[in-house]
């Protein structure tokens, strides 16, 4: 895998992008077109972005999502800093942002601003929500997975909980991106840009479309996911010996009898009880703690071996930070080093992408605050020159 690639062989080569961002969702959008070729300008207030000094949780969030971007220092809301930034957006063909709703049109330096000056410009915001009713709420992910379904689906009956990741934050990013993709593709047909809309809550209700459609069909509200009744008979997390969990799904008749055998117990697939996965799914009051018995004198490493072998879906309950050793992620060239903006080196993870069998990667560290400034405002000068 070569994650080195130059920006040059990458599919957004020549693409300029501009980007007046902070958080996750906008630069999500940023990073996936960067990755993909296309040159970053992150503009940052003096001083820097504040998501560079997040503490806690949103201590990463700074390095995840801004890699191969360019720093650029400007104030916009004084008149030096929104002239450049007026100039320097006519010299891009995307711009994103993702700041509470007005803010940017206070600026002056919203779509319906900016569209008349440069009619080939595309615009992306990322906001809480899509034009109606909720418009001008403000809206964080969390905000967004208790209304639109997913902390309600994720938790216990009664106990909403909110999902262990920026999901919406991040999804909202990667839909803001193909958006991009998409209005580069119309204007090199119309010759003109547009504005692309991407917002926290569509996303998770398009995350919990299922369920929703669920109802539809059936006239009965889903339960949440910890509460299902499953469409298979073994589709559960199960303790070992040592107190190690393993999950293990066996989603067929022949996966369930290779389970079985497996486990050194082939008489249970040849139970009535249990012999297809509806009478199966039926009896899982008896079948589950019949397996889990088994189960418990079961040692991870070994059991594994066997699942693997014959074809058992299985998973360990993997945290975070074993993933840095994860053999897999080493090896398919997801998981690579950065060059960070203090000097130092930190390994980031790539986009779930192989084009070609190239996986685009890491072309530069981390840019330090307004390490670009003069090299891009120097060459909006040099072009100004006749």
């Amino acid at each position: 895998m070569n994650a080195s690639l130059d920006r040059n062989d990458l599919p957004l080569a020549g693409v300029r992008v501009i980007e007046f961002t902070h958080m996750v969702m906008g630069p999500t959008c940023g990073m996936i077109l960067a990755d993909l070729g296309a040159e970053v300008i992150k503009v940052e207030p003096p001083g820097g972005d504040k998501t560079r000094k997040l503490p806690g949780l949103g201590i990463g969030f700074f390095r995840t999502f801004n890699r191969n971007k360019k720093s650029v220092v400007l104030d916009i809301h004084s008149p030096e800093g929104h002239a450049a930034a007026l100039e320097l957006i006519g010299a891009c063909d995307v711009l994103i942002e993702n700041f509470r709703p007005g803010l940017m049109a206070s600026a002056g330096l919203d779509y319906a601003a900016l569209a008349p000056r440069y009619p080939r410009l595309i615009y992306v915001s990322h906001k809480g929500f899509l034009p109606g009713p909720y418009d001008k709420r403000l809206a964080l992910d969390e905000v967004v997975q208790m209304m639109g379904g997913l902390a309600y689906m994720t938790g216990l009956p009664g106990r909403p909980l909110r999902v262990g990741s920026s999901v919406n934050d991040i999804m909202g990013g990667m839909f803001g991106a193909i958006g991009v993709l998409a209005a580069l593709r119309e204007r090199d047909r119309t010759g003109r840009g547009q504005e692309v809309q991407s917002a926290l809550f569509e996303n998770c209700v398009f995350l919990c479309a299922q369920h929703l459609q669920q109802y539809l069909m059936t006239g009965e509200p889903p339960p949440p996911m910890s509460a299902r009744v499953s469409a298979w008979s073994v589709y559960d997390v199960f303790t070992l010996a040592e107190g190690e969990q393993l999950f293990i799904g066996a989603v067929s008749d022949k996966q369930f009898v290779a389970l079985c055998d497996v486990l050194g117990c082939p008489g249970l697939a040849q139970e009535p009880q249990f012999a297809t996965n509806a009478a199966r799914v039926a009896a899982r009051g008896a079948l589950i703690p019949r397996l889990a018995e088994i189960l418990k004198r079961q040692r991870a490493d070994a059991l594994t071996a066997r699942l693997e072998a014959a074809g058992v879906p299985y998973a360990p309950i993997a945290r975070p930070e074993q993933l840095v050793h994860d053999p897999h992620l080493k090896a398919s060239g997801g998981l690579v080093p950065m060059a960070t903006d203090d000097g130092g080196a930190t390994e980031v993870v790539l986009l779930p992408l192989l084009m070609g069998g190239r996986r685009p990667g890491v072309r530069q560290p981390l840019a330090r605050v307004g390490e670009h400034t003069e090299e891009v405002l120097g060459r909006l000068a040099r072009s100004a020159v006749p």
